[in-house]
This record gives C-alpha cells, sequence and structure tokens, in this order.
C-alpha cells in the first residue's frame, strides 16, 4: 500500500467520524431562535456535551491536517 492510498482512507474515517460527532451534539438553540428570539440564559458544557465538544474540535483539526497531507502526497 502506497502512502496516498493510507492518506485517503485515514481522510474517510476522519470524515465519518466527523460527521458524526456533528450530528451527535445537542443544538444549543431551540426552535426560539429560529424565529428571531434571542437566548436569554447562558449555559456552559459539561461532561459528556464537553467531552463530545472538544473530540469534534480533535477530529476536525486531524481532518484537516491529512486532507492536507493527502494533497502534498498526491503531488
Amino acid at each position: 500500500m502506497d502512502m496516498e492510498t493510507v492518506f485517503r482512507s485515514a481522510q474517510v474515517v476522519f470524515a465519518i467520524l466527523l460527521m458524526i460527532s456533528v450530528l451527535l451534539q445537542q443544538a444549543q438553540g431551540g426552535a426560539g431562535s429560529a424565529f428571531g428570539q434571542s437566548d436569554s440564559f447562558h449555559s456552559t458544557r459539561r461532561g459528556a456535551e464537553r467531552v463530545l465538544f472538544n473530540f469534534t474540535i480533535v477530529v476536525a483539526v486531524a481532518f484537516f491536517a491529512i486532507s492536507v497531507a493527502t494533497f502534498k502526497v498526491s503531488g
């Protein structure tokens, strides 16, 4: 297996992980924000929500790095 195949496979894995982690996150704004209501309170991320948020950031950065590496390897 050459390096380009490895990078492309990793890119697919990170893309799937990124999609799953984004879809699992709870929507912060409810239906009221769609109709112009502003949020009247500030909530902080705690527990599993914070872990999922940080995981999403790490996966997004890794996906970007793998994408750049794939571009560099493919020439």
